[in-house]
């Protein structure tokens, strides 16, 4: 099983760590990917600081996320499940986990970045600011970039096991699986009230991170969207199975409070 995630927008930044290495990071087929987005971003961020503050979105408060990937080839590192912050990985609470559902993160969880395509829970990267919707100078669209790399590696990372997509949907685009539409899983999860469903943001981050948390803890792997369904409702959700689709068979997960 390999599960999919987001990353988050905040990120915190380690104080102290080796600087980025890429031949150790997961997959790293991926790595003449990784290195053109990351010449043209801190090029971008070595130039005019205005520009590259509009280009990246970065708010006028906060000049620090230029620099900060200015310098990334020399800023300190930190596992990625200690980077990526907010209400998914709150839910998580990754460093929270038993000694064996750690093991299993670690093969078992990979989240998608802007930066590095995908990076294993145990890779050490350092904090950046780059969205997946971003256009870079001298590389185009991020979505674009990871579209035409990040296929063959993804599939590797999968074998043949389930997937199970949780990523929303800018980070979705960079890797569609339909040639694995069969072992493919995606989640959405329904905030209930007063029989009115709706998608709420807060409700669906949470309850993805907890959602992990759960499958890892209990050392669940299933193989099929129907298995995955059936593992979540004897883990204690409100499960309703989609129909299998071309791109996989979305679980509608059914909350009532946060």
């Amino acid at each position: 099983m390999l599960i999919l995630l987001p990353p988050s927008e905040g990120k915190t930044a380690p104080r102290r760590g080796a600087p980025l290495a890429l031949d150790r990071l997961s997959l790293p087929s991926l790595n003449p990917a990784r290195e053109a987005v990351i010449e043209s971003l801190v090029a971008l961020c070595r130039g005019d600081e205005a520009v590259a503050a509009e280009v990246l979105g970065v708010p006028k408060t906060q000049p620090e996320l230029v620099t900060r990937n200015a310098s990334l080839l020399a800023a300190p590192t930190a596992r990625a499940d200690a980077i990526y912050t907010g209400v998914l990985y709150d839910a998580l609470d990754a460093g929270s986990l038993s000694t064996a559902a750690k093991r299993r993160a670690a093969s078992r969880v990979m989240v998608t970045s802007s930066v590095f395509g995908l990076v294993g829970f145990g890779d050490r990267i350092p904090a950046y600011r780059l969205s997946g919707d971003t256009t870079l100078p001298g590389l185009g669209g991020v979505q674009a970039h990871w579209r035409r790399h990040l296929g063959p590696a993804a599939l590797e990372a999968l074998g043949g096991g389930l997937l199970v997509d949780l990523r929303s949907g800018t980070y979705a685009s960079f890797w569609r699986p339909d040639e694995v539409a069969a072992r493919t899983a995606t989640v959405r999860v329904l905030h209930e009230v007063g029989g009115v469903r709706k998608v709420v943001s807060h409700f669906n981050k949470a309850t993805k991170g907890r959602i992990v948390r759960a499958l890892l803890e209990a050392g669940a792997a299933p193989r099929t969207p129907t298995k995955l369904a059936d593992v979540l409702r004897d883990l204690g959700w409100a499960v309703e199975l989609g129909a299998p689709t071309t791109s996989g068979t979305r679980l509608d997960v059914v909350v009532g409070e946060l």
